[in-house]
């Protein structure tokens, strides 16, 4: 990691940039991945297969016999484990149901808000080198309390043009049974514009690359909704000398490995301490199966070292990262000064692989710095909140007189005599 010391205020922005490919390079791309999609349909997409995962499929559809066989494919510990997370996923996501409220802002005026679900969404599980059958977890357990009534599920093959047996039994768990072998920008692009396969969704979910980030991005121009800007990991770790420098390089190694694109950045006021977490990471990077990705990653992180605690929060929020570890004394007093961040991890023994997979609470969360605005998903990223209004006779004649003021201010006439003719036909009767 590259160590920086007592950066300036000024300095910290280019400091905190994240890795990117070239930008006018990634939308061109994207944008010719998602034409070919709209004019090609399914016989793109088996292309695209070919192309990009290196395997000749002749329909796009898992099969029920892939789906029944999955199963037995994956070992009783590990279906023990998901069951585990399920619960907990479930427990968390549906203690976040709204009640229905009536509120009566004046006499004769009832207005409410109503949580109706999303009708069709769009669910894309990363494959590749890690397949994210935790991600259909988290997708799949909110879409099903929220009552949507069809989910697609995109993912994409392995070389073999298989679904890995985790993500296919994770799926059948929530209730998908619409699963697809695409992936990448034009997994995105079927869900967007639908194929003869695949259905067009509503809105689409999920985390990927920044191929599929910008394709998530541009759909999102065209009517399609989607969740966030959800691209490459990344993790910030602030930390003192109550810090345990073998969890901590632990934890900044889990996210590396996601990806080359990765980022992670360790924010500490102590410069023995940070290296100490260097050298321990020196250590622990060398007994990963994925020690190259992790690598890779490294060179995109970076180690700051700043005056206090307090300079350290005022970066990390600066930073917005999509998960954040706070490892010093009096952990939790200084959580409550997090503005920006998608997820909070608290303490020596809170884990960031614990929301990854297994304590309840959503993993799809906003990268890139839009933790400054987004939140990560939840229940209500699976509904739509109408509002609705009752007026009365009595209401509408109490109520009218302003309306009809605020209508004629603003010079439009109709809206005024919406409210007239109905006052005109109250004092008639």
């Amino acid at each position: 990691m590259n160590i920086i010391k007592y950066p300036q205020a000024s300095e910290l922005e280019n400091i905190l940039k994240r890795p990117v490919f070239e930008a006018d390079f990634l939308e061109s791309t994207v944008k010719n991945i998602l034409a070919r999609v709209r004019q090609g349909g399914d016989q793109a997409l088996l292309k695209f297969n070919e192309q990009f995962d290196k395997v000749k499929l002749d329909k796009l559809a898992v099969t029920e016999e892939e789906k029944n066989q999955a199963a037995g494919k994956i070992s009783e510990d590990l279906r023990s484990a998901i069951q585990t997370a399920l619960n907990n996923i479930k427990k968390f996501h549906e203690a976040q149901t709204r009640k229905e409220i009536k509120i009566e802002t004046s006499k004769g005026v009832t207005c409410w808000r109503k949580a109706v679900p999303i009708e069709k969404v769009g669910i894309y599980i990363p494959g590749g080198t890690a397949p994210l059958f935790s991600t259909v977890l988290m997708l799949g357990v909110p879409a099903s309390i929220a009552g949507c009534k069809e989910v697609v599920l995109c993912t994409p093959p392995g070389s073999d043009g298989k679904i890995h047996p985790a993500i296919l039994y994770t799926a059948q768990l929530t209730g998908i049974s619409k699963i697809f072998k695409t992936g990448g920008a034009q997994a995105i692009a079927a869900m967007a514009y639908g194929t003869e396969s695949i259905s067009k969704v509503d809105k689409i979910f999920g985390p990927g690359n920044q191929y599929v980030t910008a394709a998530k991005q541009l759909v999102s121009m065209e009517g399609t909704a989607i969740d966030m800007p959800a691209g490459p990991s990344e993790l910030a770790v602030i930390a003192d000398s109550s810090c345990n420098p073998v969890f901590v390089a632990s934890d900044l190694l889990s996210q590396a490995e996601h990806g080359k694109d990765s980022q992670v950045v360790l924010i500490c006021p102590d410069e023995d301490v940070i290296n100490k977490i260097g050298n321990e990471i020196d250590v622990q990077v060398e007994k990963l199966p994925r020690k190259e990705i992790a690598r890779a990653s490294l060179l995109n992180s970076k180690a700051i070292l700043v005056k206090d605690l307090n300079e350290a929060m005022q970066v990390s929020n600066q930073y917005a990262p999509e998960h954040l570890i706070i490892a010093t004394e009096n952990a939790v007093a200084l959580s409550e000064k997090v503005i920006n961040a998608g997820s909070v991890f608290i303490g020596n023994y809170s884990p960031e692989s614990a929301g990854d997979y297994a304590s309840g609470t959503n993993h799809t969360l906003p990268t890139n710095g839009a933790a400054k605005a987004y939140s990560g998903v939840s229940l209500d990223s699976f509904m739509k909140q109408i509002t609705f209004q009752e007026i009365t006779r009595e209401g509408i004649a109490d109520l009218g007189p302003a309306i009809e003021a605020m209508a004629e201010a603003e010079l439009l006439a109709a809206h005024k005599n919406a409210v007239s003719v109905r006052l005109s036909e109250i004092k008639k009767s």
